[in-house]
């Protein structure tokens, strides 16, 4: 119990102490110092993320409309923020009600307005709509959605604004008249809301000896192909899952190359690209990854990882989610290169972060004498992980956290 304690505190360290604008991922651009990213002013009528409001990368799907005499009422929770001006013009207190989701994500905001301009307070102009004053399947019927001003309804402000709400973390935010920004959130118990950064259990890895094996079969010890920072093939060893929901049924992004290699990984997870001519490697979300951008594929025949052209899309929803971690930070699954990363941007820094489980892996190796198979892991988030998204989202800025990667780690 000692060793793990000391193990913790080594890994707060870690996370506090390397920075963020390290260089992402293997191979050549490793170590590039990464700009710091402005905070820039939305457009007129320009949204973010820029797909339609009710769609799978933005807010996600109408469920129903909420009344005070239905059974999903208790879904919504009154906001009593005094940092908030609710305009509340029905008198009824409707515009307070919203989901816990929308809450924290207003209640994040109100911060940023207050640091933005002193003396200046967040306004909501509505939010949970029991009247019918919105557009059909509007999702303040489901206190889902608030408009929002500022205090003293400058207009010159609310490009800025618009910006600080995506910073914020809402799913989706419209620059959408010259009176207030739209923003809104996924469903309390929406399936991409609970992505997480996994791949499904039937994914395949291939270990030292040529055989293939299941991701949710994986043990402690195994070998597994990976790549090392210059972007090599190398056999490393599988540690453990940093989670794993055997029954949970997530959405996987199923990314697939021209050449017909197909691999499944949640929103949140890293997946290693090419950025330009050269392809050089750097980690980006699943869920940011774009048809006709390269990936890295492993070529059995020459032994080497080629960069593969993207050729579509789509998402499916698969029974079973398993995080692996290895020594080297990194897999080969269904033979495509992807960071055994999630949530945080910077496959760097998560690879710092994880020392400490490095050096108990080593630690566990050296003492036993041979590599360390045990049992298989039980379902759910490990806790060493949990602790570093807790110190992540005080140490990180928003925008650095995957906004669907870990709400499963606060429930």
């Amino acid at each position: 119990m000692l060793l793990w304690t000391r193990i913790v505190l080594v890994g707060l360290i870690c996370l506090s102490l390397v920075s963020s604008g390290m260089g992402c991922g293997p191979g050549r651009g490793y170590g590039r110092r990464r700009h710091p990213k402005k905070l820039t002013p939305l457009a007129y009528k320009q949204f973010i993320p820029n797909v339609a409001e009710k769609t799978l990368g933005a807010s996600g799907r109408y469920e129903g409309k909420i009344t005070r005499n239905s059974e999903r009422f208790k879904e919504l929770t009154p906001n009593y923020n005094t940092d908030i001006i609710f305009k509340d013009e029905e008198n009824t207190g409707a515009d307070r009600l919203m989901t816990q989701r929308c809450k924290d994500k207003l209640n994040s905001l109100a911060i940023s307005v207050m640091n933005q301009w002193p003396g200046v307070k967040l306004r909501v102009t509505e939010g949970w709509d029991e009247d019918g004053h919105h557009f059909e399947e509007s999702l303040h019927y489901e206190g889902r959605a608030v408009d929002i001003t500022t205090s003293d309804r400058d207009k010159s402000k609310y490009g800025t604004l618009s910006r600080l709400a995506v910073e914020a973390g809402f799913d989706w935010v419209y620059y959408e008249s010259k009176a207030h920004i739209h923003c809104s959130v996924k469903a309390e118990n929406s399936v991409a809301a609970k992505s997480g950064g996994c791949f499904p259990g039937f994914s395949s890895v291939t270990l030292q000896d040529g055989r293939k094996k299941a991701v949710k079969d994986l043990r402690a010890g195994d070998r597994v192909l990976a790549a090392d920072d210059e972007g090599n093939p190398i056999y490393t060893d599988f540690i453990m899952f940093l989670d794993q929901e055997s029954a949970a049924r997530r959405l996987f992004y199923v990314i697939e190359t021209d050449t017909e290699q197909k691999i499944a990984l949640t929103a949140a997870h890293l997946l290693f690209v090419g950025t330009n001519s050269t392809d050089e490697m750097t980690a980006v979300f699943a869920s940011q990854v774009q048809p006709g951008q390269r990936v890295f594929v492993f070529d059995d025949a020459h032994n080497q990882l080629q960069p593969v052209t993207v050729k579509r899309i789509y998402t499916e929803e698969y029974k079973g989610s398993f995080a692996p971690v290895t020594v080297q930070g990194t897999i080969v699954v269904d033979q495509v290169l992807a960071s055994c990363y999630a949530v945080i941007e910077d496959h760097d820094l998560a690879h710092w972060a994880l020392a400490p489980v490095r050096l108990a892996h080593w630690v566990s190796s050296l003492l036993l004498h041979s590599e360390p198979h045990a049992a298989a892991q039980k379902d759910g988030v490990h806790w060493y992980s949990k602790i570093l998204y807790r110190l992540g989202t005080w140490l990180l800025d928003t925008h650095s956290i995957h906004p669907l990667g870990m709400s499963i780690y606060s429930s």
